[in-house]
């Protein structure tokens, strides 16, 4: 893959792959929406919100070069099943380890889950899912887009996309009384998908279903807002 990017020839820009690079900048920025839940709500982990920010800058980071090394080494990774194996029971154990804390505990919005304690545990946990995430996606990408920069750009504004979105999020976290519950049961969903994908890929629900789950679970995440501003009318 390396002697791919290296090559003029396949550097050089097409009219033809103008649609190509569209059709992934697009799925980047729509496919982005669970992961960037998912960020925001392990982020929240910290208490002070210029932590976050920096736990999100720098988690974002980590994923930036983990997503790269894992473009380029797709066509090895997709081999070896326990990458995903491997990738699906940390998403496991990330949404396992929220629900029973939650179940333990009263959380709500103005007291979330705190998944680290310390920022670089969560700037690691950030870095992590997102790879988890990135998985079954870039190395899908990778077969077929064939051409490794198309799926760099992808990935590029992917990470881009991200980087807006979890802000976006980190803010509704705090508005939303289900919504950091619906990031974790994304988490959840993507990885028994992940799970079932490496036994059968006969067993995988299609991607129109996922995307249905995924949306009605956003659609419930965003159902019941913290009454905060009503005082005022």
């Amino acid at each position: 893959m390396f002697e791919q990017l290296l090559d003029i020839n396949a550097l050089s820009f097409r009219p033809e792959v103008i649609p190509i690079l569209g059709v992934l900048i697009l799925l980047e920025a729509i496919l982005s929406a669970d992961n960037a839940i998912a960020l925001a709500a392990i982020v929240r982990s910290l208490p002070d919100p210029k932590q976050e920010e920096w736990a999100l800058r720098y988690g974002l980071i980590g994923a930036f070069v983990l997503r790269i090394i894992l473009i380029f080494t797709a066509t090895w990774v997709i081999k070896y099943w326990q990458f995903e194996l491997a990738g699906a029971v940390y998403l496991l154990w990330l949404s396992g380890k929220f629900f029973i804390e939650k179940s333990q505990d009263n959380h709500d919005a103005q007291n979330p889950v705190r998944m680290a304690d310390k920022l670089w545990q969560v700037v690691l946990l950030v870095s992590l899912t997102d790879l988890a995430f990135s998985l079954d996606s870039v190395t899908a990408a990778v077969a077929v887009a064939e051409e490794t920069w198309l799926v760099l750009i992808g990935g590029v504004a992917g990470i881009i996309t991200l980087r807006f979105l979890a802000g976006l999020f980190i803010k509704w976290l705090e508005e939303f009384t289900h919504l950091e519950s619906a990031g974790y049961l994304i988490v959840l969903l993507v990885g028994l998908r992940l799970f079932v994908k490496v036994f059968s890929d006969s067993l995988v629900p299609p991607e129109w279903l996922m995307l249905t789950c995924i949306g009605i679970v956003f659609i419930w995440g965003f159902s019941k807002r913290e009454p905060v501003i009503d005082e005022q009318t």
